[in-house]
């Protein structure tokens, strides 16, 4: 098995913390390799072993790739005309879900995957080699199935949503619906999924209704995740620590003892700026929980309706600018905090064992994700150490670090 050194790297991310307090473990001068599909070794570049294969990082910057623990990925349609309106004033409520459950019911299962390959392409083009994808837009049990047996197709991190708001046909029967999650749909769902998660909002799932979804995930082998303080206070934070999640996604609205909790725990906040930027709703303090000690993640929650962006640089530089987050901090977020949010240790780090998932940027420094935002920075992907993306030759350069040997 053949072996690839990248080496004359300018800034090397690795987020192995240094005993001299480094938490992001950043490295200059430094250089990778990758053998059989894993790091085996880090280091100065002066120090580099010989390799089958080196690839001259030209002074550039190399990251992990990036982490995405919550997605929506498989769906039909689009909600285009409710961003529309959302950007003319309409404030963003759950309903408008239903209108793309009943775009996916429409929608084959080919034209379901033609799709999400579109969507995963997409992720590698921008750097994202680990996906979480969630069910939630089927709400029946033939079509949640379906959507966990397709996104297991490209991903082992699957989450069953059936709890993602209450479909019409049970409307005004909400235990009833989950009646059916608990029960047939779990079922039938369990054995496609690592996860169970549930929407705990107004107008989605109440507290008690929200703890029997996941209880009953629990049982059937799952481990529990939730949305929760998206739309206004509530208390799915608390049932996210007790219940021993981990993680509760959105928090857009925390209370003090919120946040006292989640810092007692190891429940990751999983703070997605997409949203915030497409429903207008105000961003999350991230210096507030990182300064009382909650672990962050950042992810996209790609979908149709309130963030419908599959770019973790684009998610970075709205945390940096809004949410008060240093650039190291969000890459950080971007990728072990968003694989501590799926309790992995062999993605989002560079380090001798880990998966060889890793990033070229098209810059020397990590900062240039939030300084310059809306670039296409990302020259080259690997994953499980293998290309799987580069750049198109006019756009490697760009930063004047001279040109990559291949």
């Amino acid at each position: 098995m053949s072996t690839t050194l990248i080496t004359n790297i300018g800034e090397l991310t690795t987020n192995v913390g240094s005993p001299e307090g480094d938490r992001f473990g950043t490295l200059h001068d430094a250089a990778v390799l990758i053998d059989g599909g894993r790091i085996a070794w880090v280091g100065s570049a002066d120090a580099a072993p010989v390799a089958d294969e080196i690839i001259d990082a030209g002074g550039r910057a190399v990251i992990p790739g990036f982490v995405d623990s919550h997605s929506h990925l498989v769906f039909g349609g689009d909600r285009a005309a409710e961003f529309e309106a959302r950007m003319a004033g309409q404030k963003y409520a759950a309903g408008g879900i239903r209108s793309t459950v009943a775009a996916t019911r429409a929608a084959s299962d080919d034209e379901l995957r033609a799709r999400l390959r579109g969507f995963m392409d997409e992720l590698l083009a921008q750097g994202t080699t680990t996906i979480e994808i969630k069910s939630g837009y089927g709400l029946s049990v033939t079509d949640e199935e379906r959507l966990v047996r397709l996104a297991a197709e490209v991903t082992p991190e699957v989450t069953f949503l059936g709890a993602h708001v209450v479909p019409a046909e049970y409307a005004d029967r909400a235990d009833e619906y989950v009646d059916l999650v608990t029960g047939p749909m779990l079922e039938v769902c369990a054995p496609h999924a690592r996860w169970i998660d549930v929407f705990c909002e107004t107008g989605a799932f109440s507290v008690e209704q929200s703890r029997r979804v996941l209880e009953a995930g629990v049982v059937q082998g799952l481990m529990p995740r939730v949305h929760a303080s998206q739309l206004g206070p509530g208390d799915g934070v608390r049932l996210a620590v007790e219940l021993g999640a981990a993680s509760i996604d959105h928090g857009t609205y925390l209370t003090d003892d919120d946040v006292a909790a989640l810092a007692a725990s190891d429940t990751v906040l999983t703070l997605l700026p997409g949203v915030e930027f497409s429903t207008r709703q105000p961003y999350p303090d991230a210096r507030r929980l990182i300064d009382a000690g909650v672990t962050v993640a950042l992810a996209c929650d790609t979908n149709p309706g309130s963030s419908f962006t599959s770019s973790m640089p684009f998610c970075i530089a709205i945390a940096v600018r809004d949410m008060g987050m240093t650039p190291a901090e969000a890459v950080w977020g971007a990728t072990a905090g968003g694989a501590q949010a799926l309790r992995r240790d062999d993605v989002g780090v560079i380090a001798v064992g880990a998966r060889a998932d890793l990033v070229l940027l098209t810059a020397p420094t990590r900062i240039h994700l939030a300084y310059r935002p809306g670039v296409p920075l990302v020259d080259q992907v690997w994953k499980d150490g293998v290309a799987v993306f580069a750049s198109p030759a006019e756009v490697r350069g760009t930063e004047n670090h001279g040109p990559l040997a291949r």
